[in-house]
């Protein structure tokens, strides 16, 4: 009783077979599925940008990704079938997934704080992941799709997840908001400050491609801070004469940062996204003297942003603007040379109809 059933028939999946730049598209042994847990046929993935560190095999993967695993934590799917203790899913049900998996039995779980856990296995970065034809998770991070919901949108809801936790953290009400770095989620950030009631969004980049993907998702002043714009000129354009009372620092730019603490309000709201460098600083004497606060942002609060991301999308939220590639899973090779270009938005690949 409760002994895990164990699939030996192959599948394909992309592994990063070596400990190089790549990753190989091979057959992997099916997952095991225990008896809480879910085994999901995968339909849709989108590449990550944690999927183009193990792509690139920098140093963080170097010592995080094992060497033989296949990767991947953005899907949506089809529940091929159920654990013997499982009674909230059936087969047949479309599906997507936090990639969180949690301990149950540390301080943050014990009080509902799930996305604090420390003991956190992340999909498809220290577990096997969804870059594969079958994911097996537990039942308590499987997440129903709204039969309204394109799967290619439900594919893409773990990074909406960091957008909307990043954003929602603050009454955005009535609110101008600053977001530094145009990335997927800063861009996708922008839709949901929108989306919330915020009355001006600013987002800033060094890239006009970014900045155009956006504005596309509702961003109204964009600021290339490399191309002889700049805030201040936003700021007047839009009416802002105190500052920013939102701040959202995507970037992981020291630069954005002291931009941040230079045009926000007294009393503004910050949320920090980016990971910032070793060493890096801003004026403390700045922040202490606006009365300003600062959030530090991780993942998605389990399971809150993931019912407010459904709400939002079933009320109207558009951000299909932010996929600009879509190919079948034997194309990942381009999929993430495109993703590396900068030139692109999410890619999607297929790997069912």
């Amino acid at each position: 009783m409760g002994a895990k059933v164990v699939h030996f028939s192959p599948m394909k999946a992309l592994v990063k077979t070596k400990a190089d730049k790549g990753l190989e598209l091979v057959e992997v042994p099916m997952p095991e599925v225990g008896p809480n847990d879910v085994l999901i046929k995968i339909y849709k993935t989108a590449i990550c940008g944690t999927d183009l560190h193990i792509w690139n095999w920098d140093a963080w993967a170097q010592q995080t990704i094992p060497v033989g695993m296949h990767v991947g934590h953005e899907f949506c799917g089809v529940i091929e079938r159920v654990g013997s203790a499982v009674t909230e899913f059936k087969p047949g049900e479309v599906v997507s997934g936090e990639g969180h998996i949690v301990c149950g039995h540390c301080r943050n779980c014990r009080r509902g704080a799930f996305h604090l856990c420390p003991n956190t296995k992340g999909v498809g970065v220290n577990r096997p992941g969804c870059f594969a034809e079958y994911l097996s998770i537990p039942q308590s991070n499987v997440i129903r799709i709204h039969k309204d919901m394109p799967m290619e949108i439900a594919s893409i809801l773990d990074p909406l997840g960091n957008a909307t936790h990043t954003a929602l953290s603050w009454d955005l009400v009535g609110e101008d908001v600053l977001i530094t770095g145009a990335g997927l989620i800063g861009s996708m950030a922008a839709a949901v400050c929108k989306k919330a009631g915020a009355r001006t969004v600013t987002i800033t980049d060094v890239s006009d491609y970014k900045l155009g993907l956006a504005k596309k998702l509702g961003a109204d002043r964009t600021v290339n801070v490399i191309g002889g714009d700049s805030i201040a000129a936003a700021r007047e354009d839009l009416g802002i004469d105190e500052g920013y009372g939102v701040c959202l620092e995507m970037s992981g730019a020291p630069a954005c940062l002291k931009d941040i603490i230079n045009h926000s309000a007294y009393g503004a709201n910050i949320s920090l996204l980016g990971i910032q460098p070793g060493g890096s600083g801003i004026d403390w004497n700045t922040f202490v003297w606006k009365g300003l606060k600062m959030k530090g942002i991780y993942g998605r609060e389990m399971f809150a942003t993931w019912q407010k991301m459904d709400a939002m999308l079933r009320s109207g939220l558009d951000v299909s603007a932010i996929i600009t590639h879509r190919m079948h899973y034997t194309d990942f090779e381009e999929g993430f040379n495109v993703m590396n270009s900068g030139k692109s938005g999410k890619v999607v690949l297929t790997w069912a109809e």
